[in-house]
């Protein structure tokens, strides 16, 4: 991995704090940690960090976060410099991901990293309107709609050299392009339509309920954090011979 460091110091803000939303929603993720450990919030507040200052990581931001959670600065810094998802120096309103991995490289991803240089100019460098910055990143999960590239939250896919320079144009003119495949496709179904199961009349109705089938009606996102889940439902406990309360 290339070594990764902060944006020079004519960027950096001269201080940071949180909103005061966000500081709420910093202080009940670490209530979700035991008083010892609640450093492993660090992810999570460093994430919030990096939306409110408009897409990076300033290093007064990783010193907040440290003091918030009782953290040396150097290993906030460790943190952040080690996951990519974090952008230590300044980007674009619009960030471009292209996904370089395998499947990506084999339909095409080296022709759309050749429409972000020609458009935007070479990695992390942030156009004249400060509108796009582009890089290179590893497999982003969508490899049936490959090439693909990630703009902020949104996946586009499917994608030729044509379709992108679509794209890159809505957003350069205020527009919000569709996300999702930019062909004809349904998510990643297969391209040209249903082969199997077309009979209508087995999408109609959705066994057992009475109303209409369920599908899917958005493209697909990055998912949410790893440590939001649903607190699962405990089982009862099996009673044994010895409880008096078994039937016989």
């Amino acid at each position: 991995m290339a070594v990764r460091r902060l944006a020079p110091p004519e960027q950096q803000p001269k201080d940071f704090a949180f909103t005061a939303d966000n500081l709420a929603w910093a202080k009940q993720q670490i209530e979700k940690y035991p008083p010892d450990r609640q450093a492993s919030a660090v992810i999570p507040l460093l994430w919030r960090a990096q939306e409110q200052h408009g897409g990076w990581l300033p290093e007064p931001a990783i010193r907040y976060v440290a003091d918030m959670l009782g953290m040396a600065h150097i290993r906030v810094l460790e943190v952040a410099t080690f996951y990519t998802m974090f952008q230590l120096e300044l980007v674009g309103k619009y960030l471009v991901q292209v996904c370089g991995t395998t499947p990506c490289m084999l339909r095409g991803a080296e022709e759309i990293k050749k429409v972000c240089e020609r458009r935007i100019g070479h990695p992390h460098h942030v156009t004249d309107d400060g509108k796009f910055s582009w890089m290179e990143v590893e497999c982003l999960g969508a490899c049936v709609n490959a090439p693909m590239v990630q703009i902020n939250a949104d996946y586009y896919e499917d994608l030729t050299p044509e379709s992108f320079e679509k794209v890159l144009d809505a957003f350069a003119s205020g527009k919000a392009p569709k996300p999702g495949p930019q062909v004809d496709r349904q998510f990643s179904a297969p391209v040209g339509g249903l082969t199997t199961l077309t009979d209508p009349s087995i999408y109609a109705t959705a066994p057992h309920s009475g109303g209409p089938a369920l599908r899917d009606t958005e493209a697909k996102k990055p998912g949410a954090a790893a440590n939001i889940r649903e607190a699962g439902v405990p089982k009862p406990p099996v009673a044994d011979s010895s409880d008096p309360k078994r039937k016989k």
